[in-house]
């Protein structure tokens, strides 16, 4: 430390030197030690070293001047505070000086010393003192008039100082706003422009009494109108606030535009058109404002028309201006308006389709910009909104799109044949959306618009990016299109695609080879035999040779060689018959990228594609190589790879059972057993799958699968809880497959004894139910296969079942497995069975008793008129064990065919109706899911029925009723879609229901309506959303406290109804978030905010949803958001409480904490002072930051994933 004071010592003593070269020589090496983080300064060391600087500012040198500038930057955060602000006293009267170059200097100094300063967020004591120190003499400068320049510097230090700092100077925003707004009326043009940055980096962070004095300020000075130049001024101001804070600015909108309305000439102004569209762009306007935006859309639609080609003058120079800042404010409006795309189809769209023609390029480029929007807003977000059975009754926007494409084809079609590239891209944009929106729009259209395509690809002077997109937008028109469409015009596109695959430029050559296998599949359209009359036979030759050639070079980029891979895949698939000796050359490319690491995915692919080509390709001259090089990538960790590899494994031995030899098939064993898995379901299906197909065409290759490992595997899969659904499937057919290839040691007894005997072992019984079940499933798959041994084995399960030394296990797995058996084989040959079944209903084990209920139910599924007239009579003979018969009939009914049932469903109606005012809740629930699956096989005459039961004087029979609908109600198109879709509204009228748990049970049904068929409930949402509001909030009358013991506990009645509500709302983001009115919506999200735990974690799932939907909305409320999620995160359990309250309020930090992460994706979040505060306090608090900063590396990592497309 010494020495670095006596080397300093020695520096200051140069700079007094009279020897400008000493001077600037030694503020040079001073900057250096400055820089260096090791250097540490005394009290006096740093007294004289600032005293010398500040000195040196004033030094006739320039260039000593500069150095000294750039020193203060490190030498701030070096010195002590109170040296700080001696630096800042003198530069700011310094900055006040007379001569100019001294103010200059200062004035650069002080950007730099604030530039130096820590950011507001850090909370820094040092950042607070400074800023507030330069705050007080800059307003007094800026309020000077005598001197211009003073107060351009003024304003532009303030400003950087607001952008920087604003936090921390609340206190001073008042101050600031009003020695600021006089300088808008100021004569000198430059001071007003400055006063505009300062006011827009302001406004990011200054309280709402402040913004609203702004806002207020400027409206009343715009209603005074003294004179187009200032109203100019407030004008831009206006649109930098919109650019800054546009989240504030909507609820003001609409007085602006109404003042800007009354003044016609006003109103023309672009500045005020681009106001507009900024606050559109960068607000949600508030739902005051929202009834007005037909207005802005009626006043913009004629000012985009505004000027004509034909008066055309030097003159009109306005009239653009105008024109493009209405196509920019009705792009605003467009992005933003979602639910009114009816109203632009029929206003909007006529008037940009109109202005294709515009003569101006950059308003051209604006117009189709917005048409652009308007398509990309049409675009279902979903894919029942384009579903021929969504039953949407009326005009939608796609109907409306369809009925003007005629129009933009009409106007598209002579402009891409423009000079301007900027055009011709648009157009090509333009297509290229439409038919993503629309696909097979342009059927009637290709011959109109191929010329234009095919003249882009020809145009010698195009540019590398219009090639690009014309050829982006034909493989989208081909992709989008059926073949026949394109038959007349493959004489004119394959010569201009076949010029651009051996174009250099390797991205055209990409896309270019993207089109060519495109092509290939409408040349020879192979999944359309009987429509194929195309001769593909003149351009085979041209497609595969530009192919091949791309497919030999080595040294290309890695697109091009998997796209050349991928196309050369689909012209052997579609192809390969006319190829000739060409194949087997070509055929052995791709197995020389089989084994390049780089390329092989991409060719595991193709060859899938070639095996499964119906025109038999011979790919015997590389099967002998491939086969156990596609092996060896089984043990590779890239599940991708796996996956692909099993599934071309699968289609080669499927089609090619012939040229597989044994010993092939032996090296693919090999590597099979760690890929059966409960760890990756998927992968472990695809091997099922393709042992499958072994079994059935090479039955042999299986008789050494019993002495490894791959059966063992197979069978802990089967005691796997988590196989179900496709995976277990696929284990079903193996073993039936498995069974009827007759190997020995693998017949039906030993599969059997392997599937079952853990659980007759008794010493290691099963930990998990859903095990049983799949071992009796696939006990009933083999007794399928094998009808003549399944008397036996039934026979055996039955005397199982009645055995008293059977343990509970031993008897579930029984009863499971008659139960699978009966499924789909008549068992009425069993005198005992009906007896033993009823039996087990009485058993201690509840498992037991839920397992003879599911047994009875399917065993009638395989003879109902034996056992249904059965179970019928028992439900009525035995109210003790009604409920699990009840469970039985459900079995019944929701698995027996509809041409079985239909003779007893008037008897099974007249049973349920009996029970469904019971006052047990299980049963009703039973009974009402009876109810809606009956209703299913005959509609027409039960869904009334079950409507007259909504004016029972029941409550229980209501709520069973309205419980019942939401069993009628699937994912996919049935018969009572249109019937229910007619009478849902009057079910949904319980929402109005005066008991409790009727209200409940329909918003469920509510639910299960928008999250499966929102068709039914879209256009009644006007009506059921105030009753479905109105459940989210918590009512006093329901809370009641309950003693226990000498505690008194909280009881919230209304707590269930409130959760059901808020699952209804996340629903419908999801569903119907066009219908919604998202102010609406959020006021009830701050409610659920500061409820219940369960409703707490819900409405931060909303909030998470809600930032990607929905933002700016969001971004306008976020100050109402914020406090309660810092008052989650904040929130301290009692030091004696349970270990489950620390649990609970820790998981409802971190989902806090998540909503949070992902407010603060939203563009401009971190602008609101009150989230920068809570910024602060979460980095400020260990506790908070370490879940902070989890949440944010989990969000980064599943966005990673994400995007491996692979």
């Amino acid at each position: 430390m010494a020495s670095a004071s006596y080397h300093i010592s020695n520096l200051l003593e140069k700079m007094t030197s009279s020897d400008k070269d000493f001077r600037f020589m030694a503020t040079n090496d001073l900057m250096s030690e400055l820089q260096k983080d090791s250097i540490k300064l005394d009290d006096d060391s740093e007294r004289k070293v600032v005293k010398m600087i500040l000195k040196l500012l004033e030094d006739k040198n320039g260039e000593v001047q500069n150095l000294a500038v750039k020193c203060l930057g490190p030498l701030v955060s070096k010195v002590k505070e109170y040296q700080v602000e001696t630096i800042v006293d003198t530069l700011c009267t310094n900055m006040l000086a007379d001569k100019e170059q001294l103010r200059d200097i200062s004035s650069i100094g002080l950007k730099t010393v604030i530039g130096e300063l820590p950011p507001a967020s850090s909370g820094s004591a040092l950042a607070a003192s400074v800023c507030k120190k330069i705050t007080g003499r800059l307003t007094s400068a800026i309020a000077k008039q005598e001197d211009v320049s003073v107060q351009l510097e003024a304003l532009d230090i303030m400003a950087d100082m607001l952008c920087r700092q604003g936090g921390l100077l609340v206190n001073f925003h008042p101050s600031i706003l009003s020695c600021l707004l006089p300088q808008l009326t100021s004569p000198r043009l430059a001071v007003r422009k400055r006063t505009i940055i300062a006011l827009g980096h302001l406004v990011m962070s200054c309280g709402n009494l402040v913004f609203v004095d702004l806002i207020e300020h400027l409206l009343s000075e715009l209603s005074r109108n003294d004179s187009m130049s200032t109203t100019r001024t407030y004008i831009q101001c206006i649109a930098a606030i919109s650019r800054q804070a546009g989240h504030r600015i909507g609820e003001m909108l609409k007085y602006f535009i109404y003042k800007m309305a009354l003044d016609n000439e006003c109103f023309l102004e672009p500045g005020v058109l681009l106001v507009l569209s900024t606050a559109l762009c960068f607000s949600t306007v508030c739902q005051s404002s929202i009834n007005h935006i037909p207005t802005y859309s009626y006043w913009l639609v004629p000012l985009i028309i505004n000027g004509s080609d034909d008066e055309y003058s030097d003159d009109d120079d306005m009239s653009w201006k105008v024109r493009r800042a209405a196509a920019k404010c009705l792009d605003a409006v467009v992005s933003t308006r979602h639910e009114m795309l009816p109203e632009f189809y029929r206003t909007v769209s006529p008037a940009l389709i109109a202005r294709f023609k515009e003569r101006e390029e950059n308003v051209k480029a604006d117009v189709f910009h917005a048409y652009l929007s308007l398509l990309k807003q049409t675009r279902p977000a979903q894919s029942w909104l384009c579903d021929p059975d969504a039953m949407e009754q009326g005009e939608t926007p796609l109907t409306m799109l369809q009925n003007q494409v005629p129009m933009i084809v009409k106007a598209l079609h002579k402009q891409m044949k423009e000079k301007s590239v900027k055009t011709r891209q648009c157009c090509f944009n333009m297509l290229t959306e439409l038919v993503n929106v629309l696909p097979g729009a342009l059927t009637l259209h290709i011959p109109v618009l191929v010329p234009g395509i095919i003249f882009s690809l020809n145009d010698k002077s195009s540019s590398s990016n219009l090639k690009i997109d014309a050829l982006s937008c034909l493989y989208v028109v081909l992709c989008n299109h059926q073949p026949q469409v394109f038959h007349p015009h493959v004489q004119a596109l394959v010569p201009p695609v076949v010029a651009c695959v051996g174009d250099p430029f390797y991205k055209i050559t990409s896309e270019a080879l993207l089109v060519s296998q495109q092509l290939v599949k409408v040349i020879r359209p192979l999944d359309q035999p009987e429509r194929d009359t195309f001769d593909a036979s003149p351009y085979i030759t041209d497609l595969f040779t530009c192919t091949i050639k791309r497919l030999k070079a080595a040294d290309i980029d890695q697109e091009v060689k998997e796209r050349a891979i991928s196309c050369m895949g689909q012209i052997i698939c579609n192809l390969g018959d006319s190829l000739g000796d060409d194949l087997p050359g070509t055929l052995h490319i791709f197995l020389e990228r089989l084994k390049n690491e780089i390329t092989r995915l991409t060719t595991v692919k193709a060859l899938t594609l070639i095996a499964g080509s119906t025109l038999k390709i011979d790919l015997r001259p590389i099967l002998d190589e491939a086969v156990p090089i596609l092996a060896s990538f089984l043990r590779k960790n890239q599940r991708a790879l796996k996956l692909s590899t099993l599934a071309a494994l699968d289609i080669l031995v499927k089609n090619y059972s012939d040229s597989v030899t044994p010993a092939m098939i032996d090296a693919v064993l090999a590597e099979l057993p760690p890929l059966i898995s409960e760890s990756d379901m998927h992968v472990s299906q695809m091997v099922i799958s393709f042992l499958t197909t072994l079994a059935r065409v090479h039955p042999l290759s299986l008789a050494k699968i019993g002495g490894s490992s791959i059966l063992s595997e197979l069978i802990s899969l089967v005691r796997s809880p988590l196989l179900q659904g496709g995976a277990l499937s696929a284990m079903l057919e193996f073993f039936q497959a498995l069974v009827g290839t007759g190997t020995s040691s693998l017949g039906y007894m030993d599969l059997l004894r392997m599937l079952t005997g853990p659980v007759y072992a008794q010493s290691a019984a099963l930990t998990h139910k859903q095990s049983y079940y799949s071992i009796a499933k696939c006990v009933a798959a083999l007794t399928r296969a094998c009808p003549d041994e399944g008397p036996a084995v039934v026979g055996q399960f039955i005397q199982d079942v009645k055995n008293s030394r059977s343990t509970d296990s031993i008897r579930l797995l029984a009863l499971l497995s008659l139960g699978e058996v009966g499924h789909h084989v008549d068992l009425s040959g069993q005198p005992e069975l009906k007896t033993v079944i009823l039996d087990a209903f009485s058993s201690s084990s509840e498992e037991v008793k839920s397992a003879a209920s599911y047994a009875l139910g399917s065993i009638a599924v395989g003879n109902l008129p034996e056992y249904l007239p059965f179970v019928l009579g028992e439900i009525s003979g035995q109210p003790k064990r009604q409920y699990l018969l009840l469970h039985s009939l459900k079995e019944i009914i929701s698995s027996a065919s509809v041409t079985g049932l239909k003779p007893y469903v008037e008897g099974v109606w007249t049973l349920l109706l009996k029970h469904c005012e019971c006052a047990e809740e299980g049963t009703r629930n039973v009974v009402a899911e009876c109810l809606g699956k009956l209703t299913l096989i005959d509609p027409e005459t039960l869904l009334p029925r079950l409507k007259g039961y909504l004016l029972s004087g029941s409550s229980y029979a209501r709520s069973s009723v309205v419980t019942a609908v939401k069993f009628t109600i699937s994912d996919h198109p049935q018969t009572i879609d249109p019937l229910l879709k007619n009478c849902i509204g009057d079910f949904l009228k319980t929402l109005e229901d005066p008991d409790l748990n009727v209200r409940r049970v329909a918003l469920v049904t509510f639910n299960s309506a928008a999250h499966n068929k929102p068709s039914l409930i879209r256009d009644l949402l006007d009506t059921v959303l105030p009753h479905l509001y109105n459940e989210t909030k918590v009512r006093k009358e329901l809370i009641r406290e309950v003693e226990m013991g000498p505690f008194k506990h909280t009881v919230d009645d209304g707590l269930d109804i409130r959760k059901a509500a808020f699952e209804c709302m996340y629903t419908l983001l999801d569903s119907c978030l066009d219908r919604l009115d998202i102010f609406e919506f959020l006021n009830h999200v701050e409610d659920g905010l500061k409820d219940h735990y369960d409703i707490k974690m819900l409405t931060f799932l909303m909030l998470a949803r809600l930032s990607t939907l929905c933002p700016s909305a969001v971004l306008q409320r976020l100050d109402r958001l914020v406090e309660p999620l810092r008052a989650t995160c904040t929130t301290k359990v009692k030091a004696n409480s349970v270990k489950q309250e620390f649990e609970k309020q820790d998981e409802l930090k971190r989902s806090a904490m998540r909503a949070v992460v992902a407010l603060l994706t939203i563009p401009e979040a971190e602008k609101s002072p009150l989230m920068s505060e809570f910024q602060s306090q979460i980095s400020s608090n260990p506790e908070l930051a370490a879940i902070f900063e989890s949440i944010q590396r989990d969000s980064s990592s599943a966005n990673m994933e994400s995007m491996d497309t692979s």
